[in-house]
């Protein structure tokens, strides 16, 4: 009766928003692949987990987007998993924008990393550009996913990197 109607609409509503969230992903994805080569080109990412822990340590206020990526084998690695989550507190302590994707080797391929040593790919940083230089657009459309995804309480937003 009247109540069965709002069930409905309460469903409705709920696939819509579910909806809206994937295609969200699916163009942050494209958006992060952007990103990722435009500060590639500029000489702005740092690839590997330590070598992105030590520009974090040393100019904090240089880093303006961080990439984890998982595979296979991190579930297994509980060092990474920890490494993982002081980079997250860190970021979360520094405002710096993070998001997850779960194809090391793709995220690889997009910062040139060609040498098949996946190892390194687990952390990816893009800096801040020069002073007085160009934004990127990408990096700006991605900085707001992530606060949307903030207020939905997704902390670590995980986006799907496109093919090629």
């Amino acid at each position: 009766s009247r109540h069965a109607g709002r069930a409905a609409d309460y469903s409705d509503n709920q696939k819509f928003s579910i909806d809206l969230r994937t295609s969200a992903m699916l163009n942050a994805g494209r958006t992060l692949k952007e990103a990722l080569v435009n500060a590639h080109a500029d000489g702005r990412v740092t690839v590997g987990v330590y070598e992105c822990a030590k520009i974090m340590n040393d100019d904090p206020d240089s880093v303006a987007f961080c990439v984890l990526a998982t595979d296979d084998a991190f579930q297994c690695d509980v060092a990474l998993q920890i490494h993982f989550t002081l980079i997250q507190a860190f970021c979360f302590d520094n405002d710096i924008s993070i998001v997850r994707v779960s194809d090391t080797q793709r995220l690889a391929e997009i910062v040139g990393d060609k040498s098949g040593d996946l190892e390194d790919a687990h952390c990816v940083l893009i800096t801040n550009p020069a002073e007085g230089s160009w934004e990127d657009p990408a990096l700006e459309k991605l900085h707001l996913f992530c606060e949307e995804s903030c207020r939905l309480n997704d902390w670590v937003p995980e986006i799907t990197l496109p093919e090629r």
